[in-house]
């Protein structure tokens, strides 16, 4: 029964790459009929579990709960799609985004379960590392407007550089993953060499001291709070 949970599970996941719009496009009709029979399997499992539980304490249990409310939404959306596409109207399947409930809240997947409340708990205990994180981030980006946004510097495509709030804020947080660098800093650096000492600092600060510190209270955390629920023996 696990192995057959898990593989329907996989199954309605994977429908992702075959729907439109899709990686490897596939008939609505066979998206659909494979839908319907994952979830016509998730239904009997749940009704299995109903069976072999208590009624009261089978329906106190919010993992039940979620796994009808993801039935019935995605049983409620796939029909709206297919009457909508019916009648040549272009639509989205938000239900999409209910799919994972699958994985999480199954018996099955006691594991999975734990690790999701682990990072469910260490959220509250990083905030303020991410907040002190965008504070350093919005006011390199205010620093980056005063000293390149009255220069008329220009990107290489011709673009108007930093002279954009927001447009800053978006290239300096690209720039903690060194993904555009050192592109980003060219326009200002042609102008004067002096203002690399500028995003010197800024990945200094933001990617070696901000990213190790924000790793480490996302690890520690995420340790402590999974230590705790294996003691407890949390399901």
């Amino acid at each position: 029964m696990r192995t057959a949970t898990y593989f329907f599970i996989f199954l309605n996941l994977s429908l992702a790459m075959f729907e439109e719009p899709a990686v490897y496009p596939l008939p609505f009709l066979v998206t659909s009929l494979v839908e319907v029979l994952c979830l016509l399997v998730f239904l009997g499992r749940l009704a299995h579990f109903a069976t072999v539980t208590l009624h009261n304490v089978f329906w106190k249990d919010t993992k039940n709960i979620c796994i009808m409310v993801a039935i019935l939404l995605s049983l409620v959306d796939l029909a709206i799609y297919g009457a909508l596409r019916a009648h040549g109207v272009t639509s989205i399947r938000w239900s999409r985004i209910v799919r994972p409930i699958f994985l999480i809240n199954f018996a099955e997947s006691r594991q999975i379960r734990r690790a999701f409340r682990s990072i469910r708990n260490t959220l509250p205990d990083i905030t303020y590392v991410f907040l002190l994180f965008m504070f350093s981030l919005l006011m390199f980006s205010l620093m980056a407007l005063k000293l390149f946004g009255d220069r008329n510097l220009q990107t290489a495509e011709g673009l108007p550089y930093f002279r954009n709030y927001l447009e800053i804020v978006f290239d300096l947080y690209v720039l903690v993953t060194t993904a555009n660098s050192p592109d980003v800093m060219m326009p200002a650096f042609d102008f004067s060499s002096w203002y690399a000492l500028f995003f010197i600092a800024f990945v200094i600060i933001n990617t070696y001291i901000f990213m190790s510190l924000f790793l480490a209270v996302v690890y520690n955390n995420y340790k402590k709070h999974l230590k705790v629920m294996l003691g407890g023996g949390i399901a």
